[in-house]
């Protein structure tokens, strides 16, 4: 398993805290090599890909995590799916070379909205106000707001990397007493916090989880491997022509011979001709 593409779940075991760090190499490398964005937003997108990395964990079924932002400012939009098994895709729109000191300026009055969607339909989302200077600093207020959890996120995009810290407060199972369990968690946040951004892209997760919480018994789940993947294919886009007028299709062959498609998550062009389109109306909708 390469270690800088990877999440690692891991639980106190004395304590009602739980956490889940990754860092993310050839994935965020993939995902924004599509688009020649500027290094503002390529931080941008790679702190909004760890973080939906780290939400992920909450999925419990087969579907995915969208994390999206949308603004007035330069950047008109960021988004990133991560599904259940961590594949991995984004994209931002607006003016891809603005640059910004604080890269989340560049969302100037922008909601967040974080979205659960489940194979077959259900779909939840919730929405907070792009207030806070920090990804994680909104991303806390979501979960404080949304759930009710004590939460804390550590996010970072440099050195072609991408890479975040979560922990989150559980319900009391462990430790019943309210002050014993402001004590762990503050505890726990007080070492997280001396991690520097540096550390949260060099180190594997592993290691990081162990430099900082070595005095405390934390149990090791199996990190899994995350990668950049899209979910398009020439058969979802020759679906998609079935929404497009008949005369539109036939307007799209005559000028060009054939009708293209280009997936802006990925890149990819799908081609499809005269034949492609004959086979679309005497089938219907290809499954």
């Amino acid at each position: 398993m390469n270690l800088y593409d990877s999440s690692l779940r891991f639980l106190f075991d004395e304590a009602d805290i739980r956490g889940e760090c990754v860092v993310l190499d050839n994935a965020i490398g993939e995902m924004t090599s599509v688009h020649h964005y500027s290094d503002s937003i390529k931080q941008l997108l790679g702190e909004f890909a760890a973080a939906a990395v780290l939400i992920s964990n909450n999925l419990k079924y087969n579907g995915k995590i969208v994390l999206q932002a949308r603004a007035s400012g330069p950047v008109e939009l960021v988004m990133v799916e991560c599904t259940n098994d961590l594949k991995l895709r984004g994209i931002a729109r607006g003016h891809l070379d603005a640059e910004a000191t604080t890269p989340l300026n560049l969302l100037s009055d922008g909601q967040l909205a974080i979205t659960i969607e489940r194979d077959g339909g259900q779909r939840y989302q919730g929405i907070v106000a792009l207030e806070s200077p920090t990804l994680a600093g909104a991303l806390e207020s979501y979960f404080l707001q949304s759930e009710q959890l004590h939460t804390r996120f550590w996010l970072t995009a440099q050195q072609g990397r991408a890479a975040g810290m979560m922990l989150q407060q559980l319900p009391a199972q462990l430790q019943q007493h309210a002050a014993a369990r402001q004590d762990q968690w503050e505890t726990a946040c007080i070492l997280a916090e001396t991690i520097t951004p540096d550390e949260l892209v060099e180190l594997p997760p592993a290691t990081l989880v162990h430099r900082l919480f070595n005095e405390t018994p934390v149990r090791l789940f199996t990190p899994a491997t995350v990668t950049f993947s899209c979910s398009c294919s020439r058969e979802r886009s020759l679906n998609a022509l079935a929404l497009l007028p008949e005369a539109e299709q036939v307007d799209l062959l005559a000028d060009e011979g054939a009708i293209t498609l280009h997936c802006d998550m990925c890149g990819t062009d799908y081609r499809f001709v005269q034949s492609d389109i004959l086979a679309l109306a005497e089938n219907g909708r290809v499954h």
